[in-house]
């Protein structure tokens, strides 16, 4: 079903020469920017094929599919939690997780605080912030990141390392870049005010449509799936 987008070796060694001529044009290194193999719905061979291609960082929207597939790949994989997290599945991936994308309130927070400490864990977490206002999607609205930041620094074995964004889909990506632009000031407002325990190193953003536009504006993270493993089956 895939094939006809080309394997997913190929597809890799392109997307890493985007991101190359991304950071070429925006006078970065390459090695500041992190490729997240978004895997979700693809099954544990198209992730074996990738990790022979180098991948060793994958995203998974849903903790039943990090659960199902952690014991069947190798140990040096670094897993992501990218998508909506519920309260009550926290406990599945807080160790398993080494970053978690999704953070979009104090009370998920306090959970992740909660399962880190029984499990004697510390938590990287991202906040997560719906910075286009869709009713679509989660995240926390722009105005209210910096109240949050704060609330959460105070919690126990729960690091904030920056923050995250799903920009619109859109046909032209540089109809993203004031998107990307704005996170990009908000990290820097967030740091500006030196709160303990919150780094704000990390911006994951830019997916398969935008990641280049979003490496020119900052991006240390980018989620790519279709770009490296095809069309998604859903069925």
């Amino acid at each position: 079903m895939r094939k006809e987008n080309g394997s997913i070796n190929a597809n890799l060694t392109q997307v890493r020469e985007n991101i190359c001529r991304a950071c070429k044009k925006a006078g970065r290194d390459p090695g500041e920017v992190t490729l997240i193999a978004v895997s979700k719905t693809m099954p544990v061979t198209d992730l074996k094929e990738a990790y022979d291609a180098g991948s060793r960082e994958f995203g998974e929207n849903k903790v039943q599919e990090i659960m199902d597939k952690y014991p069947q790949l190798p140990s040096d994989i670094r897993w992501h939690m990218i998508g909506h997290l519920q309260r009550n599945k926290v406990k599945y991936i807080v160790d398993k997780a080494c970053l978690i994308h999704s953070v979009d309130s104090l009370r998920l927070a306090e959970e992740i605080s909660a399962q880190a400490g029984k499990k004697q864990v510390e938590a990287d977490i991202l906040i997560e912030v719906n910075i286009a206002q869709e009713e679509s999607k989660y995240g926390i609205c722009r105005e209210d990141a910096i109240q949050l930041a704060e609330e959460i620094a105070k919690l126990p074995h729960v690091h904030v390392q920056g923050l995250m964004a799903i920009a619109p889909f859109v046909e032209n990506p540089e109809d993203n870049r004031k998107y990307f632009r704005q996170i990009r000031q908000l990290s820097v407002d967030i740091s500006e005010k030196k709160i303990d325990n919150i780094n704000m190193s990390v911006l994951s953003m830019g997916m398969t449509g935008d990641y280049m536009v979003a490496v020119e504006e900052g991006a240390t993270m980018v989620r790519v799936g279709t770009g490296i493993f095809g069309n998604r089956n859903y069925r």
